[in-house]
């Protein structure tokens, strides 16, 4: 099986986390990128060939595959690719997810490929694909999708929402609708695509024949109404991992094997702000859905030489995750996510923020509900997240829900 991940989009909802990189090279849950979980996915399920299609601002994605991903081993036939788009077929750019496709369909027509995995660079989950492949063959479909149920007014006009009969035949695709359609034995959920798709490769080089840039807004609903089978897979009842789970109680340390682990159903879509905030914030939780500390399901990534953390003179962290490098002097971290390298000087206070690389912070700072961009630098006595006005002020964005967002290289100074 083939694998193409898609890590070409803009991500204009993540602005300005997005100004100097893809969406899939965003930093999530400390020392990773959102591209880590697709592809330690792949590497889990035992995927090895792949293909990661970059557009937008790739620079930052391709150095941190370079660096963090040379796991393969071309001479065993494994490899993970960056394929910048190249204007193959005529003068365009990507136009959408299947024109990416067609534009590369030198890479479906190698030898030896009998099914294609279509993904996502920009979702956090964990999924065996095997076992989605197993469906596939099982059903003998032509076209597979991974399919979730989620609150309807989080799909509107986010993701793209299916219908399905009895047998989990698709019998309806929309792209991101205004009005989903709900499930009908559960009024208040959608059951939307995760942008995880298994073609038949003779499908799919057909049904790229025809018009139409986008997989969701085109070629799909083109072939439902032409008949083509095409299945769902319920990925919240099928999707079953094993792993060690880590547990600290009463002052032990256990390791207990569980059959399947809440976050086999665990997939959030942080294409917005807020959605990647609080899907951070979900992290430090004392029993968080989403497990980093398994040991048979690893998530991978790039790791920058950095000595271990430390906290001195008096500095205090709780529920916090501490990624390597990062030095806290005398300073407060309650329910934040630091990224390496971050420098927090005598007096500062970080709560409920994610501080981004290099980020420095100095003394009597105090940060409240903010996403700090890399190498900003945060200068005595500044408040970030006290006062939204002065923060505009700064050049800082907020979100909806008022997560204020300090832009990278930022020198932001007190008011």
């Amino acid at each position: 099986m083939l694998a193409i991940i898609m890590a070409g989009g803009t991500g204009e909802r993540l602005q300005p986390l997005t100004n100097v990189r893809s969406k899939p090279a965003v930093p999530f849950g400390g020392k990773f990128r959102i591209i880590d979980f697709t592809l330690s996915n792949c590497i889990n399920s035992g995927i090895r060939q792949i293909f990661i299609l970059t557009q937008y601002r790739s620079m930052s994605l391709q150095r941190h595959i370079q660096e963090g991903w040379g796991i393969s081993s071309a001479g065993l036939g494994e490899y993970i690719y960056c394929v910048p788009a190249q204007q193959k077929v005529g003068t365009d750019w990507y136009r959408g997810t299947a024109d990416a496709i067609r534009q590369n369909l030198d890479l479906v027509k190698r030898k030896g490929i009998d099914y294609v995995l279509i993904l996502s660079g920009d979702h956090v989950y964990k999924m065996d694909y095997i076992q989605m492949l197993t469906y596939h063959k099982l059903r003998n479909a032509s076209l597979t999708i991974s399919t979730v149920k989620v609150p309807t007014e989080e799909a509107a006009g986010r993701l793209g929402v299916l219908e399905v009969d009895q047998d989990y035949r698709v019998t309806s695709f929309s792209e991101k609708p205004t009005h989903p359609k709900s499930i009908p034995d559960s009024p208040q959920h959608s059951l939307s695509s995760m942008g995880v798709y298994i073609f038949k490769p003779t499908v799919l080089l057909d049904v790229l024949k025809q018009e139409g840039d986008d997989f969701g807004r085109h070629i799909i609903p083109k072939m439902i109404a032409d008949g083509i089978d095409l299945f769902a897979y319920n990925y919240s009842d099928n999707n079953k991992i094993e792993d060690n789970i880590i547990e600290i109680m009463e002052g032990q340390r256990k390791e207990i094997l569980v059959d399947r682990t809440r976050d086999s159903s665990y997939w959030v879509d942080v294409g917005t702000l807020d959605s990647y905030y609080r899907a951070n914030m979900d992290l430090v939780n004392v029993d968080p859905i989403f497990n980093l500390y398994g040991k048979r399901w690893l998530i991978r990534t790039c790791q920058r030489p950095l000595p271990p953390s430390k906290c001195i003179l008096g500095g205090r962290i709780s529920d916090s995750i501490v990624s390597d490098g990062c030095i806290i002097s005398n300073g407060l971290v309650h329910r934040s996510v630091l990224s390496p390298g971050v420098l927090i000087d005598r007096g500062a206070e970080v709560e409920e923020s994610i501080i981004f690389d290099d980020v420095v912070i100095e003394p009597h700072v105090k940060i409240k509900k903010a996403i700090i961009d890399k190498e900003a630098r945060i200068l005595s006595d500044a408040h970030i997240g006290y006062d939204w006005e002065a923060d505009k002020k700064r050049g800082c964005t907020i979100s909806e829900e008022g997560i204020v967002v300090v832009p990278r290289n930022m020198e932001v100074r007190p008011i």
